[in-house]
């Protein structure tokens, strides 16, 4: 027998370990490969090896393992590819924090780059697994035998062939542009790592002087139509900028052609304040004549639209920063081309702060006459998110990917429809950003990642090679003699060996077996943040190496967001732990709720109290399959359910039929939720509700042909559960698989069954329309007794007029079961209108419940009209809420649709005491 309830911590654990053993997450099982089973293959959104599971991991890799464990169970050879991310960032930071924190004053470039990276490989022999090990617990059932990591041997020998090969089809190369620099980090990061944030900030206006003398006539008032009608005499063009300290960089102005105030004024020059520098103003439509002055300083060095410009215009590029974010100024060229008197106040920045300069570049621009005013002024300030500094532009020779020309196979493989995004409104964001994709940024300045191989002459002349000793022969050729020569010290981006992921990961580029019969693969399901920085990268390096698309579909799955819609974070307090959910209520319980909320296109609001109400839901199962037990309902050998005679096990039969082919069809779309309806329905409503009350008067009876067939209807329906069910969650099924459901003994375990197939004419549709026909008799009497606050244990007669013959006869054979369902004194059809009673409709007849012996009708109808007019009162209340201006501008977009989610549920509320006053309206 089993116990009262299942215990998550305990066996969920237990069961892990039984599928590994047993090796039932292994892919390329022989003789599935030897029957000539179909591939199916998904590898895994790689982790960063640093990384902790949050809700969006729990989601995704959720999403993932049902798509595996169901076309497991249909018989495919399933793989399911695991690895994890060198995540190179974060985990050189992780292990440098460790070695600050160890107090010994060695950091990484005290211990020298060979004594760091073997520190990081130490760290990550230790802690690499974290991530993994929390996988496990979700109960992922990948094939943790073919694991990988980017920094792997085999990993490593394919980010060098794509590299050197990239590179010698010119794909590849070396350029000076603008990256996302951050100062504390050192190093270029993705636009991925740069988390912009809106900030209280001010906005500068200072008065470039005019060269030469120049003067001007600016308009400074206008009539109705725009045209001026006063001007002053300005001998100096004002400009606007966030960032004052970057002013030292600035090469031009920029104003726009059409700009009537200053298209004379194109081609002269000002004079750099503090600097005293020579710039030039220049027409460029990055000017805007709408937006503040309409015109704009352009620092071509240390700001991205300022590159583009400076680039059309032919502008220098001066660099005012060093790596750290501070003023390099003393030794760059560009500022002895001031007056002499400047350059002591120039060179005296050197060395200082950003920030701290940026407060003496505007006192000083004050005392010169030159600040225009200040504006308060909010705006999004760019940070790093592993150092939550402020990242800056910065302009530096860096590695670059020709994606441009990446890119056009990978677009065309989507127009093509090769590879289909679900749901399809994500090709949009997909098709905008490739076709307007920049060149990609694949150096890093680490140590930990793919070192660059890439190695400099005395010269500087640089040789590509997979090897060191390929270079030097290539430098060989080169000099005419053996050089001595400089490996690059910089690493590549994390999302380069990430990109090669669904083919490096089986081994390319060697021609493996499973390269050829898992690329390309089935699925990717990931997060619609990463389709430009992983799903683009795979695209391209896919086709481009592999000539095939790397996925068939790209399933995007939504954001977990809290009960109120807020997105997660740590500084808002509302992150929810899986973790801490999987201890209180068990991984199923977490499973299902994510799959049951996880409808395309809709973000989830996540509540502990749904995780709780989903494992209730398995514990309504688990109690359905003690019921059984306890009735001995057990597997028969040679059981065919096509060959039942009662009209409950018809039912139960064709219900199973319907309830599988929903859910089989629901999956193979990717509408995760309504699997997870349909399967909620079937075993909460139909099997637990209706079925097992159904059959226990049989349970109970005396009749043993019936009583037997019975038993091994409900034994066989529950197995069908089971089986439907695991994918969603699988522990609690496999646990009731091995000991739920008596019976002969297992051939295998239930993550290794094969999915529920049946025939197209199992049920019957009579048996059908006669079950529907009781349960909608037996839930309409019920809703009366609820909205009539009828006492629990009071019983009450029911009178059915204008009943047809079907009807009667169908009150005839099931009368005993209706009387004991719907709490019934009597049942029966009459042409009498019995007094004080209340009415309602099924089907053809009219239904009677006196009740006036049974409440106070009276009493009730006040009680119901004080109810609708304090709802009346609460939808009055919130419409002046949603209809207030004030309201709709100032609150947050969660709390304005709790309002309105509130206003839904009250009116819903209300129609049903409407409807109860209507009955009591009626009552005879």
């Amino acid at each position: 027998m089993l116990e009262k309830s299942f215990q998550p911590q305990t066996a969920e654990p237990r069961i892990y370990a039984e599928w590994e053993e047993t090796g039932a997450f292994k892919g390329g099982d022989p003789e599935r490969v030897a029957a000539g089973a179909t591939p199916y293959s998904i590898v895994i959104p790689p982790p960063n090896v640093t990384g902790s599971l949050h809700m969006g991991h729990a989601l995704n890799n959720t999403l993932q393992d049902i798509l595996i464990r169901f076309e497991r169970m249909r018989g495919k050879d399933v793989l399911w590819q695991p690895g994890t991310d060198h995540a190179g960032i974060a985990t050189q930071a992780v292990v440098e924090r460790q070695l600050a924190e160890q107090g010994n004053n060695s950091s990484r470039r005290e211990m020298g780059r060979d004594a760091f990276i073997e520190r990081v490989w130490e760290w990550k022999a230790e802690s690499g697994s974290t991530i993994t090990n929390q996988l496990r617990r979700l109960g992922a059932s990948c094939d943790w035998s073919r694991e990988r990591f980017t920094m792997d041997d085999g990993m490593s020998k394919a980010v060098l062939k794509v590299f050197v090969q990239l590179y010698k089809e010119g794909l590849i190369y070396k350029d000076k542009r603008l990256v996302n620099w951050d100062p504390t980090l050192e190093t270029a990061i993705s636009d991925l790592e740069v988390v912009p944030t809106d900030v209280n900030g001010h906005l500068w206006h200072f008065r470039y002087p005019l060269a030469d003398g120049k003067t001007y006539e600016f308009p400074t008032e206008h009539d109705d139509d725009g045209n001026p009608t006063a001007y002053e005499t300005r001998d100096y063009i004002v400009v606007a900028t966030t960032r004052p300290e970057t002013m030292l960089g600035d090469t031009g102005v920029a104003v726009n052609a059409e700009d009537e105030r200053y298209k004379h004024l194109i081609g002269s020059h000002v004079v750099l304040p503090i600097t005293g520098r020579r710039i030039p103003i220049v027409a460029d439509e990055h000017a805007d004549p709408t937006q503040g002055s309409g015109a704009v300083k352009i620092t071509p060095a240390h700001d991205f639209n300022d590159f583009e410009v400076g680039r059309r215009n032919d502008l220098r590029m001066i660099n005012i920063l060093d790596t750290r974010g501070k003023l390099l100024l003393d030794s760059n060229e560009a500022f002895l081309e001031g007056a002499p008197q400047a350059h002591q106040a120039v060179t005296a920045y050197h060395g200082k702060d950003r920030f701290d300069v940026r407060k003496e570049i505007v006192s000083a621009l004050d005392e010169l006459g030159m600040l225009d005013k200040i504006d308060d002024h909010r705006h999004a300030i760019p940070y790093g998110d592993r150092s939550n500094d402020v990242i800056e532009p910065f302009l530096t020779d860096q590695w670059y990917v020709d994606a441009a020309t990446l890119a056009k196979p990978a677009i065309e493989a989507v127009e093509k429809g090769e590879t289909t995004f679900v749901p399809k409104n994500w090709e949009k964001t997909y098709f905008e950003w490739m076709r307007n994709i920049q060149p990609w940024c694949i150096s890093r300045q680490l140590w930990w990642g793919h070192r660059i191989p890439a190695w400099y002459g005395p010269d500087k002349e640089v040789f590509v090679a997979q090897t060191e000793e390929e270079a030097y022969e290539q430098a060989e050729v080169h000099y005419g003699k053996r050089m001595d020569l400089e490996r690059d010290e910089d690493v590549l981006d994390t999302w380069f060996s990430s990109g090669l992921w669904p083919f490096s990961t089986q081994g390319w580029p060697e021609e493996t077996p499973e390269l050829g019969r898992y690329y390309g693969t089935d699925v990717l399901v990931t997060a619609f943040d990463i389709i430009f920085f992983w799903v683009a990268r795979m695209m391209m390096f896919g086709l481009h190496f592999m000539k095939e698309v790397p996925f068939k579909d790209v399933y995007i799955h939504a954001l977990v967001r809290d009960d109120k819609g807020a997105k997660m974070s740590k500084s808002k307090g509302n992150v929810i732990d899986p973790l801490e959910l999987i201890d209180t209520y068990g991984a199923d319980a977490l499973r299902f709720t994510l799959t049951a909320m996880a409808a395309q296109g809709r973000d989830i609001k996540l509540s502990t109290s749904r995780v709780e109400g989903y494992r209730n839901f398995g514990t309504k199962l688990w109690n359905a399959a003690r019921f059984c037990q306890m009735n001995e309902c057990s597997r028969v050998e040679g059981f065919d359910v096509s060959t039942v005679t009662s009209t409950p096990n018809k039912w139960i039969a064709g219900e199973t039929r319907r309830t599988a082919a929903k859910v089989t069809e629901a999956l193979e779309g990717y509408r995760f939720n309504e699997a997870a309806g349909a399967l909620y329905h079937f075993v909460w409503d139909v099997y637990c509700d209706w079925y097992v009350e159904l059959i226990k008067p049989v349970l109970y009876g005396t009749d043993e042909a019936t009583k037997a067939e019975t038993r091994a209807t409900a034994a066989w329906a529950l197995d069908q559960i089971l089986l439907m069910l695991h994918p969603m969650m699988p522990f609690l099924t496999e646990e009731l698989w091995k000991d739920g459901v008596e019976g002969p003994a297992r051939t295998s375990m239930l993550v290794s069954a094969e999915w529920p197939t049946y025939s197209a004419e199992l049920g019957d549709g009579a048996a059908d329309a006669e079950i529907d026909w009781i349960i909608r008799l037996v839930s309409e009497v019920r809703s009366v007794r609820a909205q009539m606050n009828v006492p629990a244990g009071a019983k009450i007669p029911l009178v059915l007029r204008d009943a047809s013959a079907e009807t009667v006869e169908r009150i005839a054979r099931n009368k005993d079961m209706i009387e004991r369902l719907a709490r019934l004194e009597s049942i029966k059809a009459s042409d009498e209108t019995p007094a004080g009673a209340i009415q309602s409709v099924v089907d053809e007849a009219t239904l009677f419940l006196p009740l006036a012996d049974v409440i106070d009708i009276d009493a009730e109808r006040a009680r119901l009209a004080k109810e609708i007019g304090k709802i009346d009162g609460e939808i009055k209340k919130i419409d002046g809420k949603l209809g207030n201006e004030k309201f709709l501008s100032k609150a947050p977009e969660a709390v304005i649709e709790e309002q309105r989610e509130r206003r839904t549920d009250a009116e819903q509320t209300r129609a049903k005491l409407a409807d109860a006053l209507g009955r009591l309206e009626g009552a005879a």
